[in-house]
Protein backbone atom coordinates (compact mmCIF):
# COMPACT_ATOMS: atom_id res chain seq x y z
CA UNK A 1 0.00 0.00 0.00
CA UNK A 2 1.46 3.53 -1.23
CA UNK A 3 2.50 6.31 1.61
CA UNK A 4 0.12 9.18 1.91
CA UNK A 5 3.08 10.82 0.63
CA UNK A 6 3.13 8.79 -2.31
CA UNK A 7 -0.39 9.32 -2.88
CA UNK A 8 -0.09 12.82 -3.17
CA UNK A 9 2.74 13.10 -5.34
CA UNK A 10 0.77 10.76 -7.79
CA UNK A 11 -2.34 13.22 -7.57
CA UNK A 12 0.20 15.74 -8.19
CA UNK A 13 1.78 14.72 -10.90
CA UNK A 14 -1.39 14.00 -12.47
CA UNK A 15 -1.83 17.98 -12.41
CA UNK A 16 -5.03 17.05 -9.40
CA UNK A 17 -5.17 18.94 -6.53
CA UNK A 18 -4.50 17.32 -3.15
CA UNK A 19 -7.45 17.32 -0.54
CA UNK A 20 -7.80 14.52 1.98
CA UNK A 21 -10.86 13.05 0.32
CA UNK A 22 -8.49 12.51 -2.99
CA UNK A 23 -5.95 10.75 -1.03
CA UNK A 24 -8.21 8.59 1.03
CA UNK A 25 -10.41 7.69 -2.14
CA UNK A 26 -6.81 6.51 -3.92
CA UNK A 27 -6.22 4.89 -0.99
CA UNK A 28 -8.91 3.09 -0.62
CA UNK A 29 -9.14 1.93 -4.44
CA UNK A 30 -5.40 0.72 -3.28
CA UNK A 31 -6.22 -0.70 -0.21
CA UNK A 32 -9.19 -2.68 -2.23
CA UNK A 33 -8.45 -4.18 -5.64
CA UNK A 34 -11.54 -4.27 -7.69
CA UNK A 35 -13.84 -2.69 -4.83
CA UNK A 36 -17.37 -0.96 -6.16
CA UNK A 37 -18.09 2.58 -5.13
CA UNK A 38 -19.69 1.67 -2.17
CA UNK A 39 -16.72 -0.70 -0.36
CA UNK A 40 -14.58 2.71 -1.85
CA UNK A 41 -17.07 4.83 0.05
CA UNK A 42 -17.41 2.88 3.29
CA UNK A 43 -12.77 2.77 3.34
CA UNK A 44 -12.91 6.51 2.67
CA UNK A 45 -15.73 7.17 6.13
CA UNK A 46 -13.53 4.98 8.22
CA UNK A 47 -10.59 7.34 6.84
CA UNK A 48 -12.01 10.80 7.22
CA UNK A 49 -15.78 10.42 8.72
CA UNK A 50 -18.76 11.71 6.85
CA UNK A 51 -18.00 12.40 3.70
CA UNK A 52 -20.93 12.45 0.48
CA UNK A 53 -21.42 9.41 -1.79
CA UNK A 54 -21.30 12.21 -4.30
CA UNK A 55 -17.99 13.00 -3.63
CA UNK A 56 -16.27 9.81 -4.02
CA UNK A 57 -18.02 8.86 -7.18
CA UNK A 58 -16.82 12.64 -8.52
CA UNK A 59 -13.31 11.74 -7.11
CA UNK A 60 -13.49 8.32 -8.56
CA UNK A 61 -14.45 10.19 -12.00
CA UNK A 62 -11.08 12.26 -11.58
CA UNK A 63 -9.06 9.80 -10.60
CA UNK A 64 -10.31 7.51 -13.46
CA UNK A 65 -10.38 10.73 -15.88
CA UNK A 66 -6.44 11.42 -15.01
CA UNK A 67 -5.62 7.88 -15.64
CA UNK A 68 -4.97 6.77 -12.08
CA UNK A 69 -7.49 4.67 -11.55
CA UNK A 70 -9.42 2.09 -13.86
CA UNK A 71 -12.78 1.45 -14.13
CA UNK A 72 -14.67 -1.70 -15.33
CA UNK A 73 -18.10 -3.06 -15.12
CA UNK A 74 -18.85 -7.04 -15.02
CA UNK A 75 -22.51 -7.80 -16.68
CA UNK A 76 -24.57 -8.03 -14.30
CA UNK A 77 -22.58 -5.92 -11.25
CA UNK A 78 -21.54 -2.30 -10.13
CA UNK A 79 -19.00 -0.59 -11.49
CA UNK A 80 -15.55 -1.60 -10.06
CA UNK A 81 -12.36 0.76 -9.48
CA UNK A 82 -8.59 -0.68 -9.49
CA UNK A 83 -5.36 0.93 -9.44
CA UNK A 84 -3.23 -1.19 -11.45
CA UNK A 85 -3.23 1.02 -14.81
CA UNK A 86 -0.90 0.82 -17.48
CA UNK A 87 -0.64 -2.53 -18.58
CA UNK A 88 -3.07 -4.51 -20.48
CA UNK A 89 -4.80 -7.02 -18.42
CA UNK A 90 -8.13 -8.80 -17.77
CA UNK A 91 -10.22 -9.99 -14.83
CA UNK A 92 -12.01 -13.10 -14.28
CA UNK A 93 -15.23 -13.46 -12.22
CA UNK A 94 -16.66 -15.99 -10.35
CA UNK A 95 -20.33 -16.57 -11.48
CA UNK A 96 -20.92 -17.78 -7.95
CA UNK A 97 -19.86 -15.54 -5.57
CA UNK A 98 -18.85 -12.82 -7.80
CA UNK A 99 -14.83 -12.59 -6.77
CA UNK A 100 -12.82 -11.12 -9.14
CA UNK A 101 -8.57 -11.85 -9.97
CA UNK A 102 -6.81 -9.94 -12.19
CA UNK A 103 -5.75 -11.98 -15.61
CA UNK A 104 -2.31 -10.82 -17.30
CA UNK A 105 -3.25 -10.37 -21.42
CA UNK A 106 -1.90 -13.23 -23.82
CA UNK A 107 0.82 -12.13 -25.35
CA UNK A 108 1.55 -13.13 -29.48
CA UNK A 109 -0.85 -15.51 -31.83
CA UNK A 110 -2.98 -15.80 -28.80
CA UNK A 111 -4.19 -12.20 -28.05
CA UNK A 112 -5.49 -12.19 -31.99
CA UNK A 113 -8.85 -12.01 -30.35
CA UNK A 114 -8.40 -8.66 -29.30
CA UNK A 115 -7.31 -7.11 -32.83
CA UNK A 116 -10.77 -6.63 -34.56
CA UNK A 117 -11.28 -7.78 -38.28
CA UNK A 118 -13.09 -4.73 -39.31
CA UNK A 119 -12.84 -1.72 -36.96
CA UNK A 120 -15.49 0.04 -38.38
CA UNK A 121 -13.33 3.35 -38.78
CA UNK A 122 -12.75 3.54 -34.88
CA UNK A 123 -9.41 4.21 -33.73
CA UNK A 124 -8.92 1.28 -31.42
CA UNK A 125 -6.89 2.20 -27.95
CA UNK A 126 -8.10 -0.71 -25.49
CA UNK A 127 -9.71 -4.02 -26.03
CA UNK A 128 -11.37 -5.24 -22.47
CA UNK A 129 -11.92 -8.76 -22.06
CA UNK A 130 -14.12 -10.66 -18.60
CA UNK A 131 -13.36 -13.89 -18.25
CA UNK A 132 -16.72 -15.90 -16.18
CA UNK A 133 -15.84 -19.13 -14.30
CA UNK A 134 -16.17 -20.36 -10.72
CA UNK A 135 -13.46 -19.45 -8.67
CA UNK A 136 -11.35 -22.34 -6.60
CA UNK A 137 -13.43 -22.03 -3.32
CA UNK A 138 -17.00 -22.22 -5.65
CA UNK A 139 -15.75 -25.10 -7.92
CA UNK A 140 -14.32 -27.05 -4.74
CA UNK A 141 -18.30 -26.42 -3.49
CA UNK A 142 -20.11 -28.35 -6.29
CA UNK A 143 -20.02 -30.85 -8.36
CA UNK A 144 -17.95 -30.76 -11.50
CA UNK A 145 -19.30 -29.90 -14.43
CA UNK A 146 -20.26 -31.85 -17.86
CA UNK A 147 -17.18 -30.47 -19.77
CA UNK A 148 -16.69 -26.75 -19.81
CA UNK A 149 -19.22 -24.20 -21.93
CA UNK A 150 -16.09 -22.03 -23.46
CA UNK A 151 -17.52 -18.74 -24.83
CA UNK A 152 -15.32 -16.86 -27.12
Amino acid sequence: MPSASHLQSVLRGAALRVTRPRVAVLAAVHAHPHADTDAVLADVRARLGDVSHQAVYDILRALTGAGLVRRFEPMGSAARYEARVGDHHHHVVCRSCGAIADVDAAAGPAAACLTPTDDAGYDIDEAEVIFWGRCPACAARTEPRQGKDRRV
